[in-house]
């Protein structure tokens, strides 16, 4: 049916696809220089390796929608290699950096890696780790984020081992977890939803800046970076014990949104867009 399907799109737009998922691919050789970054001690360098490929991440999921790349790319399953390409930069590679610069005690290292890259193995490979509400379940995996705090605060390897300890765990808890890019079903409010998307801009930005200026440290960028994760967090724990009113989800189907009419009944209507 896709391949009937793409035989009526054109070729701007089968070019435009393949150029997406080119795009997305683009990750994975961001990933191989980030490994060479710590490999050779360069762990400024590895950050920002691994910074350009969240923010390669980040879009090119809207790149896909737009160019429908499911319908005219169709041989390469864009979900796959974007999962492929994230357990290298998101799990892989900051358990390398975890592994090699002596961020966790020296007879823990070993053990304390492995689970890293174990754990999320599994969260990886769940059928659910993305709810049909698009939000994730279980801690997402974001050690890249993890490690660069810890990096930036060095912070001891004792806290450090506590601190990934305590995220594995977290892999397993049915927490949802926020989708960045995808707010549709965060809140109903359009200017929430403007307001989370505008906060994760800057959150990259300020991040981004403390590590321009690491060693050194500003005051306000800090706040700004670490309010947001704690913002995040919030979202994430309200949503998953108050789901958001006026969405059902179906067995084996997406959200569907359902308006009240009188009578007590309820009507499905489409879902938003996006």
């Amino acid at each position: 049916m896709v391949e009937e399907l793409s035989n009526f799109i054109s070729r701007r737009r089968r070019v435009a696809a393949w150029l997406v998922h080119l795009f997305t691919a683009s990750g994975a050789v961001i990933g191989l220089f980030t490994y060479f970054a710590i490999h050779q001690g360069q762990y400024i360098a590895a950050f920002w390796l691994m910074g350009a490929a969240i923010l390669v991440d980040a879009i090119d999921g809207m790149f896909a929608r737009w160019a429908r790349t499911k319908e005219a790319a169709a041989r390469i399953d864009g979900e796959l290699l974007d999962n492929i390409i994230d357990y290298s930069n998101y799990v892989m590679a900051p358990a390398f950096l975890l592994l090699v610069s002596g961020m966790l005690p020296a007879g823990w290292v070993y053990f304390g890696t492995s689970l890293i890259v174990l754990a999320s193995a599994y969260q990886f490979t769940q059928p659910n780790a993305k709810t049909a509400d698009h939000f994730f379940k279980g801690f997402p995996s974001y050690w890249n984020i993890v490690v660069f705090y810890l990096f930036f605060w060095q912070t001891s390897p004792q806290f450090n081992l506590a601190i990934v300890l305590t995220l594995v765990i977290l892999v397993f808890v049915p927490i949802k977890y926020v989708y960045p890019s995808r707010l549709d079903y965060l809140t109903h409010n359009v200017w929430l939803q403007w307001f989370m998307l505008i906060a994760s801009i800057l959150w990259g930005v300020a991040t981004a800046a403390m590590l321009w200026l690491y060693p050194s440290t500003n005051r306000f960028l800090v706040i700004l970076s670490v309010g947001y994760a704690l913002l995040y967090v919030l979202f994430s724990l309200y949503r998953t014990f108050v789901p958001l009113e006026g969405v059902s989800l179906e067995q084996g189907k997406g959200p569907r949104v359902y308006i009240p009419k009188k009578g007590n009944k309820d009507v499905p209507a489409d879902p938003p867009s996006g």
